[in-house]
């Protein structure tokens, strides 16, 4: 009588949680899932982590302070200074990578994410949300979700942690006439520094912080000439006062009603020659997605006549730039601030879950296991609100899980 064993087939591989972005958002919410046990994925369309950071303009700093930047177990060495600049935020995030063990797959865009039928709505989760513990009628392997990517691949998954980033597309207005433009035209996405703009006439379109930034650098960079075009004026605010940052007013003034808070920064504001007094309090203006400007040397640059305010883009006529004020300039270069877009709709839009302005939305009962971060843009900074979601997403798809 001879023995005869029947081969037990080994289980198959636990599939991964995907995590779209591997920005600050990506990389906190993947070091949370590992540290709670569940395997995340990172997928990167550029060939790098933090693409977004390595492709912003030199001169640029953090605008929050170094304390409040840092993701979640991985603080940011104290050589990098106060105010952190560009590279070394790259360099950072480099390193919580690294330091995290995060498995990152490069040069793979992720084009639509898809629900695979049988998962019941008991459960909801998205970022700051306790997410359900019922999940029925899942796919053998566990997958809830599809995802379809660069070179025809479908990828299964648990679950889905949405994170491309606030400033993903950029959003450049169609003006009248501006195909007609014979000068320079390009998105703030495309500069760098002044060099390659000295000795110049620019017109820069915009007051966001980006817009205000890169006035000062032209000017500090040897433009010729530099104007700055407003429609809706700025909240302007002083970096910091006597050490204590804007950042820290903005953490206390959170969970404040925003006519309080409206009413208080009413008289923060700094004001300059040619550029109006807001109309909206600066609570009102934020919840609507407009943060304030800090000041890195505008407000001085604006009464020393170096940054001319001018009005409003209008539209374009030949080598002409015609304003709102029915005044005509004529710039060597146009540099448009005029901000970005979530470019969320390919991906989820025929979820419909998104709000009528592209933005996800908090609360998401329709799509168990889709999160989503770093798509709001508050008062107390952005990666201080990305470190404080990150786990908040892990423990709730831990629990799902």
């Amino acid at each position: 009588m001879s023995d005869h064993t029947t081969a037990v087939p080994a289980p198959a591989p636990e599939l991964p949680v995907y995590v779209i972005g591997a920005g600050p958002g990506g990389l906190a919410v993947a070091a949370a899932l590992r540290e709670r046990g569940v395997r995340a994925v990172v997928l990167e369309k550029s060939d790098a982590v933090g693409a977004s950071w390595r492709g912003h303009y030199t001169r640029l700093h953090l605008h929050t302070t170094r304390r409040w930047s840092s993701l979640p177990g991985l603080r940011m060495p104290r050589s990098f200074g106060r105010w952190v600049p560009r590279d070394k935020v790259v360099e950072y995030l480099d390193t919580y990578a690294r330091f995290h063990t995060i498995e990152v797959m490069t040069g793979i865009e992720v084009s639509r994410v898809e629900r695979l039928p049988g998962e019941s709505a008991a459960g909801n989760g998205t970022a700051g949300e306790s997410a359900g513990d019922g999940v029925a009628d899942q796919a053998s392997d566990g997958a809830s979700w599809l995802l379809r990517a660069t070179g025809g691949r479908e990828l299964r998954a648990r679950a889905v942690v949405v994170a491309t980033g606030y400033n993903h597309t950029p959003r450049l207005p169609r003006w009248p006439g501006v195909d007609s433009y014979t000068g320079e035209l390009l998105h703030a996405r495309a500069y760098r520094d002044a060099a390659r703009h000295r000795g110049k006439d620019v017109l820069v379109v915009g007051v966001g912080n980006t817009g205000a930034e890169i006035a000062v650098d032209l000017v500090e960079g040897g433009a010729a000439r530099v104007r700055l075009a407003i429609r809706t004026p700025p909240h302007i605010l002083r970096r910091s006062t006597l050490g204590w940052p804007a950042q820290a007013s903005g953490i206390l003034c959170r969970r404040l009603p925003a006519f309080l808070v409206d009413r208080v920064a009413r008289g923060l504001v700094l004001r300059a020659p040619g550029i109006p007094r807001p109309e909206k309090g600066l609570a009102t203006r934020a919840r609507e997605g407009a943060i304030p400007v800090q000041d890195v040397g505008l407000v001085r640059a604006v009464r020393s006549g170096r940054v001319e305010p001018v009005a409003a883009v209008e539209s374009f006529d030949g080598g002409e730039v015609v304003l709102a004020d029915g005044s005509r300039v004529a710039p060597d270069v146009v540099v448009a601030a005029t901000g970005y877009e979530r470019g969320l709709a390919p991906l989820v839009g025929h979820l419909g879950i998104l709000t009528p302005e592209g933005r996800p939305p908090r609360r998401n009962p329709a799509a168990p296991g889709l999160y989503f971060t770093g798509y709001t843009t508050p008062l107390s900074g952005m990666l201080r609100e990305l470190a404080r979601d990150a786990p908040k997403i892990a423990k709730s798809l831990a629990r799902r899980l």
